[in-house]
C-alpha cells in the first residue's frame, strides 16, 4: 500500500535524477534561474515568428503564475524545465490562434451544436462517461493529441494529423516514463477524449496549475476572478477544432466546471450540465493521491497533508458553488448521475443523458459505446490503492465536510456497502 512517506520520496528514473543534479550544479553556478515571463513570451515570438497575440489579457493571469511557481512550487530543473515549455507552447498556441482568425474570421460564425457538459466531482466516473458518449459517432470531444496541438502543425495537410499523434504517443510514454503509477490512477491514451481544461491552460486560468504544483497564491488569486474571457477563449478553441473536425454536438469534461457554472450558462446557452455524484470518503481521497504522484513529477517536495488540507477545501468549494447555481437557476438543463448506476447499467444512464439533452440515442451510440465498455478493463495500468490517513484525514471528517452535499444528492455511503462498495472500486481508475 502506498504511504505518506512514499509520496513524499517521489519516483525519479536515474536519468532523470542525473539531469536534476546537473541542473542544480548550474543552478549554483549562476545558471538557469527562475522562470521569466518575457522571456517565455520572446521564445515563443521567436518560435513561431508571429508577433501579434492580440488583447494581452492573458498576461496577468501568467504574470500571477510565474511568480507563485518561482516563489512556492520548489521546482525540480526538469519541473522547471517541462513547465517553461508548456508556458511557452501556450503562447505559441495563441499567437497562432490570432493569425488563424485574421485570415479565416469566420470560423468565429461557427455553431457548436449541443454540448453536453460533464462536471462532477474527480474520481466519479466522469472519465468513462467522457468516454461512453464520445464514442458517438455523432458527438466530437478534445482529443488527447488536439490537446496538446489544437491548431495543424506548420506543414501538415488538412486531414492527415499524423504529426501531432505522435507528438502525442510521446508526450504518454515520457508520462509513464516519468511517473508510472500516475497511469494507474489516470489514464491516459493519445487518441482518446481528454478533459477541456487543458484548453483553459491557454488563459493560464485553470485549476491544473494547483493540481500539478504547490502554488497556494495563484490559487487564491484565481478564486477572486471573473473567468467569463477564458470560458469565451475555451468557446473559441472548440469552433477552431470544429473547423477541423466538425460533429453534430459536443462532451465536454473537466470538474474544474463546477466552480463556474453560472459562467458557463451564459457563455454556452443551452448546455447541457451532467453531475456525477460518488461517496466522497472514495472519490476525494483517490484524487488527492493523483495529485500526490502528479506534484512528484515536477518537485522533490511533495506534502500529503497540505495536499488534503488545500483539496478538501477546493471540494467544499466547487461543491458549495455548484449547488448555489443550481438553486438560483429555477429551470432544466441538469443531470444527476450516480457513479453506481454508471457502473450497473451505463446504457440506461447514457439514455436518460441524451433524452435530457435532447440528442437521440442511435443504435450507432449504443454500440459505440458498448464497445468502449469492453475495451475499458479495469487494472490495466496497475492498480490504484489509497487512504484518506495518508492526508491527514479520516472517514468522518471527509462526511463532515461534505455533509449537505451528501443530503442534497442523496449519495450512498460506499463503506456499508458490501466489501466496502462496488467492484473495483477500492482501485478504480475512472
Amino acid at each position: 500500500m502506498q504511504t505518506s512517506t512514499e509520496y513524499r520520496r517521489p519516483y525519479r528514473p536515474l536519468l532523470v535524477s542525473i539531469f536534476n543534479a546537473a541542473g542544480r550544479a548550474a543552478r549554483r553556478l549562476g545558471f538557469g534561474g527562475p522562470l521569466d515571463v518575457d522571456r517565455m513570451v520572446a521564445a515563443a515570438r521567436r518560435k513561431t515568428g508571429l508577433s501579434d497575440f492580440g488583447d494581452e489579457w492573458f498576461r496577468e493571469p501568467l504574470d500571477v503564475l510565474v511568480r507563485s511557481m518561482n516563489a512556492e512550487a520548489r521546482l525540480t530543473p526538469l519541473g522547471a524545465r517541462i513547465q517553461r515549455v508548456r508556458i511557452v507552447s501556450a503562447l505559441c498556441t495563441r499567437l497562432r490562434v490570432e493569425r488563424l482568425l485574421r485570415e479565416k474570421p469566420e470560423i468565429l460564425d461557427i455553431r457548436l451544436g449541443k454540448i453536453i457538459l460533464i462536471a462532477g466531482l474527480q474520481r466519479t466516473a466522469t472519465t468513462l462517461l467522457h468516454r461512453l458518449i464520445a464514442a458517438d459517432p455523432g458527438i466530437r470531444s478534445l482529443k488527447s493529441w488536439e490537446a496538446l496541438n489544437p491548431l495543424p502543425l506548420p506543414g501538415e495537410r488538412t486531414g492527415d494529423p499524423r504529426g501531432r499523434i505522435g507528438r502525442a504517443k510521446l508526450a504518454v510514454g515520457t508520462i509513464r516514463f516519468l511517473a508510472p503509477e500516475f497511469l494507474a490512477i489516470h489514464p491516459i491514451d493519445h487518441d482518446a477524449p481528454e478533459e477541456d481544461v487543458l484548453l483553459l491552460d491557454l488563459s493560464f486560468m485553470s485549476q491544473s496549475a494547483e493540481a500539478a504544483m504547490h502554488v497556494p497564491s495563484y490559487s487564491a488569486w484565481l478564486e477572486g476572478q471573473d473567468h467569463t474571457r477564458c470560458y469565451e477563449y475555451l468557446r473559441t478553441m472548440l469552433k477552431i477544432l470544429h473547423w477541423q473536425r466538425p460533429a453534430a454536438g459536443w462532451v465536454l469534461k473537466t470538474p474544474h466546471h463546477m466552480e463556474h457554472l453560472d459562467v458557463i450558462r451564459d457563455v454556452f446557452p443551452g448546455v447541457c450540465v451532467v453531475q456525477t455524484h460518488r461517496d466522497p470518503k472514495r472519490s476525494v481521497p483517490s484524487f488527492w493521491s493523483m495529485v500526490a504522484h502528479g506534484r512528484g513529477i515536477f518537485s522533490d517536495h511533495v506534502d500529503p497533508e497540505e495536499i488534503g488540507t488545500h483539496w478538501m477545501r477546493k471540494t467544499r468549494r466547487l461543491i458549495e458553488r455548484s449547488m448555489a447555481v443550481r438553486r438560483s437557476a429555477g429551470d432544466g438543463g441538469f443531470v444527476d448521475v450516480s457513479y453506481y448506476d454508471v457502473l450497473g447499467d451505463p446504457l440506461a444512464e447514457l439514455r436518460r443523458i441524451y433524452r435530457a439533452a435532447g440528442i437521440g440515442f442511435t443504435a450507432e451510440a449504443e454500440a459505440a459505446a458498448e464497445a468502449v465498455s469492453r475495451l475499458s478493463p479495469a487494472g490495466r495500468h496497475g492498480r490504484h490503492v489509497y487512504s484518506a490517513a495518508h492526508f491527514g484525514f479520516d472517514d468522518a471528517r471527509i462526511d463532515d465536510d461534505c455533509d449537505a452535499y451528501r443530503h442534497e444528492y442523496r449519495i450512498p455511503d460506499e463503506t456499508a456497502m458490501p466489501d466496502g462498495g462496488p467492484p473495483g472500486t477500492r482501485d478504480e481508475k475512472r
